[in-house]
């Protein structure tokens, strides 16, 4: 199988790359090495397996690119993983977001249809859920309302996927990813900032009273997760949430790590921030039944290794 990996170079896509190949498939990567953080990090996820992948460095938004990309290659799967991302920095920009995460996947899902492609597997967030009251998040929830330009381009992807599969026979899953960590986790979110930030003995930014929850899943997880979905064939368009299905308040994991780097944080207490959300919790009774998933990593564990390699790389690069 010639697997088209999206993002491929960044942190769940590199992950995801090695994956593939372990398992004897071909592997092509699309990925714009955009400076959102430092782009020699991106280079140095994939450097291991450059001999064994092919790799195409372009912007999703670049329409001919991706059109002749699909021309000159006979793709069997796409995992679209390429995206801005993060809550924060989309408030400030919302028109890039828009541009690159909903034309950009609506660029993939065209040349799909265009040349054959039948099976597209999209990695969506547990971000559209926005301010849902009921928890655990379960897919069949309603979702009235998100609260960040990020999340409504999720949604809105969500929603083209679900076009795309009705109009044109392209098999879509879509997966809503629940806050992944873990070894080559993008440097601006939270476990990895703070990581470096408390070893540094620098003050680290606590948004609100620590109260707010999240469901953080070990990109281990998150990598079965998204295996077991590229398998899944039962429905033309489906969703799945892929998480822990447990949550930790922003306290508890301050304190996690602490323990876990051994040295206490210095807290610079803030406000709550805009476009966050409370909690998040997932459901993953759906994706336990129909794809097998099932999460191995407690959070307690998952930080502790998070804090082992960071340590053996020095790669908490801020």
């Amino acid at each position: 199988m010639h697997y088209l990996v999206t993002g491929g170079a960044g942190f769940i896509g590199s992950h995801l790359v090695s994956a593939l190949l372990k398992e004897g498939h071909k592997v092509s990567i699309f990925d714009d090495f955009n400076d959102y953080y430092d782009p020699q990090i991106k280079r140095n996820n994939i450097s291991s397996c450059l001999d064994d992948i092919q790799v195409i460095e372009g912007d999703i938004r670049d329409a001919v690119l991706v059109e002749r990309t699909f021309a000159k290659n006979k793709f069997d799967t796409i995992v679209h993983l390429a995206a801005r991302a993060g809550v924060r920095p989309s408030i400030s920009d919302p028109k890039l977001y828009f541009t690159t995460n909903i034309d950009g996947t609506f660029n993939l899902l065209d040349a799909c249809r265009y040349h054959g492609v039948n099976h597209f597997v999209f990695a969506s967030s547990s971000s559209v859920y926005g301010v849902n009251k009921k928890v655990p998040f379960a897919e069949t929830d309603l979702i009235e309302r998100t609260i960040s330009p990020y999340a409504a381009t999720k949604l809105s992807c969500e929603q083209i996927c679900s076009n795309y599969s009705n109009l044109f026979d392209i098999r879509s899953t879509c997966l809503r990813f629940f806050t992944v960590y873990g070894p080559r986790q993008r440097p601006d979110l939270a476990i990895a900032k703070f990581t470096k930030m408390i070893k540094e003995g620098r003050a680290i930014d606590k948004y609100g009273d620590g109260s707010t929850a999240r469901d953080y899943t070990y990109v281990e997880d998150i990598i079965s997760g998204v295996q077991a979905a590229i398998q899944y064939d039962k429905k033309d368009f489906d969703i799945f949430n892929l998480g822990g299905s447990a949550t930790t308040t922003l306290a508890e994991l301050i304190a996690m790590i602490e323990n876990a780097v051994d040295k206490k944080a210095i807290i610079n207490q803030m406000p709550d921030q805009p476009g966050d959300v409370p909690r998040t919790y997932a459901d993953i009774t759906k994706a336990k039944n129909i794809l097998g998933y099932n999460p191995l990593t407690p959070i307690i564990e998952g930080i502790q290794k998070y804090v082992e390699w960071a340590n053996q790389t020095n790669s908490t690069l801020g």
